[in-house]
């Protein structure tokens, strides 16, 4: 409890309260500099209410209240200093890096992630979850729901999507199935296309699946007892390429759908609504904010005034914003929802990397350094991580548009996800069934070869000592061999 009672102010004398509003405008330095004014301003600069605010400003412990710390001033400290050990963790590639593992005869098809979950499908038709912030990689299956027409080998899985509290993967056959993460590996729900998937996907919060499947979007969701149903079903012109969720939606689900030159807002009151179209301009890649959607199209190739460009529409009133990039290269992927506020990251067919900042046109910055075309994007306020069709991750400072490291594995990066303290890459073969591979027997350089890799990254400041040596290191020397990989030599503890 404070006993101060009234607060001097040169000539005049207020009280505590008053004085707490004054000192509620400071900063950090200033309430610094004005605890070496007097005992009694001393006491008034470290109130815990000052600090509280600062600490929540700052986007440190929200949620927390005020009393579960007894000393917020410190509490912000810590917390600046952990985030300031990550960055530096970041920038030196200080860390834990682990593959998420898998059995033989199984080709990677697709990967996504959420809140450190990740979700991975197989040309064997299996469906796992890993959960990398728990350093627990035995990664369950999700069980199919089997019919009768179910006989014979599984069909591969075509894609697969997360969310905080839901799973989803469609299957080649049509078979879309959904599993909740918080009731077990059983499916809640499944339904069928006629013909082959195009996309799917999820809504981040909430209930909603969306899939497109020849001429007809569908979007199902439970009902309020809980009941799965089809809330939505759309038909439009052209095959869909491209299909995201509005995130932040109350009421009837919306999507929007890139269906080769066309752009559709699909939502019940307005089911065909067309954002964009031009004849011959097919979009190559597309992302949805709550307000917004960016994709980027393809110019024709004898029009040198119109090039490959980047187009920003609003979804309520339906207008383009922006028109953003002048490129040769046809745009392969854009990331708008994960940016900050008004920036975007874009990767091109031209091997570069493009920051842009909403307000202007031209970009804040251009990186180059991958072999092919970029395919996986996304930043923060200082850095971007890019993936290519090589195989190559590259962390950039994009403050300075330096690269601070590079990773390498042998297929085309198709996903990849970071947090502050985590990062998630896969690279997924595009051949699914390699010749002459010999999946199916104990041959594993030639599985290494062709399935795919997960690599999960942990930056975090409590990593343990011995989780932040190279996963060879940790070897607990239980087993009496190791593999020599067919070509004759001793692994250093065969023997032991």
């Amino acid at each position: 409890q404070n006993e101060i009672n009234e607060v001097p102010f040169f000539d005049i004398q207020l009280p505590y309260e008053l004085a707490l509003k004054i000192f509620q405008y400071l900063g950090k330095a200033e309430l610094g500099r004005c605890a070496q004014v007097s005992r009694t301003w001393k006491a008034l600069a470290e109130d815990e209410v000052l600090w509280y605010r600062l600490c929540q400003q700052d986007g440190y412990l929200l949620g927390t209240s005020i009393a579960a710390r007894s000393c917020w001033k410190l509490a912000l400290k810590d917390c600046r200093a952990r985030e300031h050990t990550l960055r530096s963790n970041w920038k030196n590639r200080i860390g834990a890096v682990s593959q998420l593992q898998y059995e033989l005869g199984k080709v990677l098809c697709d990967v996504h992630s959420c809140d450190g979950v990740v979700i991975a499908g197989y040309t064997s038709g299996a469906v796992r979850l890993w959960d990398t912030r728990a350093w627990d990689y035995t990664a369950p299956v999700l069980e199919p729901v089997a019919g009768p027409e179910d006989a014979g080998a599984p069909p591969h899985v075509s894609f697969v999507r997360i969310s905080s509290a839901l799973a989803a993967a469609a299957y080649e056959d049509g078979t879309v199935s959904v599993w909740s993460l918080m009731v077990g590996r059983e499916p809640i729900h499944r339904y069928q296309h006629n013909q082959r998937i195009q996309a799917l996907a999820l809504a981040s919060q909430g209930a909603v699946v969306a899939t497109a499947s020849g001429f007809e979007v569908k979007v199902e969701s439970p009902d309020d007892r809980g009941f799965w149903q089809t809330a939505e079903t759309f038909e439009i012109q052209k095959l869909v390429n491209f299909l995201n969720l509005v995130p932040d939606v109350t009421g009837s689900p919306v999507a929007v759908a890139a269906a080769e030159d066309v752009l559709y807002l699909l939502k019940s009151e307005d089911p065909g609504k067309v954002l964009h179209s031009v004849y011959g301009q097919p979009i190559t890649c597309l992302d949805v904010s709550a307000t917004e959607a960016a994709f980027g199209v393809r110019s024709f190739g004898w029009l040198l005034n119109e090039p490959n460009q980047i187009l920003l529409y609003n979804l309520e009133t339906g207008q383009c914003l922006k028109k953003l990039g002048n490129s040769l290269g046809d745009f392969s992927c854009v990331n708008l929802q994960d940016s900050p506020p008004n920036m975007l990251v874009t990767g091109n067919k031209d091997r570069r990397v493009r920051v842009y900042d909403l307000r202007r046109s031209e970009p804040l910055c251009c990186l180059y350094g991958h072999g092919l075309g970029v395919s996986a994007v996304q930043m923060d306020d200082w850095k971007v991580v890019s993936g290519g069709e090589e195989g190559l991750v590259c962390v950039w400072d994009q403050r300075v548009g330096a690269k601070l490291w590079e990773m390498h594995a042998r297929h085309p990066v198709r996903h990849l996800r970071f947090d502050s303290h985590s990062l998630v890459t896969a690279n997924v073969p595009d051949e699914k069934t390699p010749r002459g591979a010999g999946l199916a027997d104990e041959d594993l350089a030639a599985h290494r070869k062709h399935r795919g890799v997960i690599q999960a990254y942990e930056f975090s400041a409590e990593q343990p000592a011995l989780e932040s040596v190279l996963p060879i290191c940790r070897s607990s020397y239980d087993g009496v061999a190791g593999y020599n990989y067919n070509i004759g030599l001793a692994v250093p503890y065969d023997d032991i």
